[in-house]
């Protein structure tokens, strides 16, 4: 992926949220402005229907944002790779890369975009099936399910390792950047096929899935404290692998190598991964062309 941004997932999603519980939650949404007309998604129910509401709570479906206002009103966020919420004082303007504004008795919350082309969603949902049907695809939560649980949806099909964590529809919230540190962290190649898994693999995954995910969020709301999210970003200098290509790895310190195709990139550490080697980009071609995902809105 570029420098610029990554689709935030689980981690960061859930520290949006509860930032979101601590600066809106119970107050009434006065108004919204719109300054990206392509950024909302939906006109029935229009904008207007949740002016005037109070947030009544919050939630994640995968890596979307939920507002819910109640009466089955909901408003759906999603950041895609380069949109950001930020917190400002009443009234603030959008500013160069605002999209939308959501002003609040207490503040405003910035819907912004600091890349070319826009991709950040909002749509107004009515309806809990409306919701499911349109916004839920289907991805098991990691965190709630137990090993064999795991195991079942992961061996469902036979998908590279990368392709089969990242999947929206196998599991919720996980995507380019997290999936490189759990790999990473079960000692196993992102081009491992699920198929080829033995138990105590299987195992290494679930626990390298549970304990990444919880780590990171721990992490993040440490940063994040009382305030708002400031630094979602595409790589981080913590990270172990994810964005370190050529830098040693923090665990053996082998140079981290890479795997570019199309607009996607799989980092990993040939030591702790591969048993040494280098996975040509050339030679794995054909191999990502069927198991990648196609866009970037595959990815959830």
């Amino acid at each position: 992926m570029g420098n610029t941004g990554r689709v935030p997932e689980l981690p960061d999603v859930v520290v949006y949220l509860e930032a979101l519980d601590r600066h809106v939650g119970g107050q009434t949404l006065e108004k919204v402005r719109i300054k990206g007309i392509a950024v909302l998604q939906t006109f029935d129910p229009p904008l207007s229907a949740i002016e005037g509401r109070p947030v009544q709570g919050t939630r994640r479906l995968g890596k979307r944002l939920i507002l819910d206002f109640g009466d089955e009103l909901f408003l759906v966020i999603h950041l895609m790779v380069a949109g950001r919420l930020q917190w400002r004082d009443r009234g603030a303007k959008h500013g160069a890369i605002g999209l939308a504004a959501f002003d609040f008795p207490e503040g405003t919350l910035l819907l912004t975009e600091a890349a070319k082309k826009k991709r950040a969603r909002l749509w107004v949902v009515r309806g809990e099936d409306h919701l499911a049907e349109d916004h839920d695809r289907g991805g098991l939560e990691p965190l709630e399910i137990d090993r064999d649980a795991f195991a079942e949806r992961l061996t469902e099909t036979n998908r590279t390792l990368k392709r089969a964590l990242t999947n929206p529809r196998a599991f919720s919230g996980i995507g380019n950047a997290y999936s490189d540190e759990i790999l990473l962290h079960a000692k196993l190649s992102p081009v491992r096929r699920t198929g080829q898994l033995s138990d105590d693999e299987i195992d290494r995954l679930f626990a390298a899935v549970q304990n990444s995910l919880v780590e990171w969020t721990e992490r993040l709301r440490a940063e994040t404290g009382d305030g708002f999210p400031r630094k979602v970003t595409a790589f981080r200098d913590d990270m172990i692998v994810h964005g370190k290509f050529g830098q040693p790895c923090a665990v053996c310190e082998t140079p981290v190598q890479r795997i570019v195709y199309a607009a996607n990139e799989v980092n990993y550490c040939p030591k702790c991964q591969t048993e040494g080697r280098v996975l040509a980009d050339r030679s794995l071609s054909r191999l990502l062309k069927d198991d990648w995902p196609r866009s970037i809105d595959e990815l959830d």
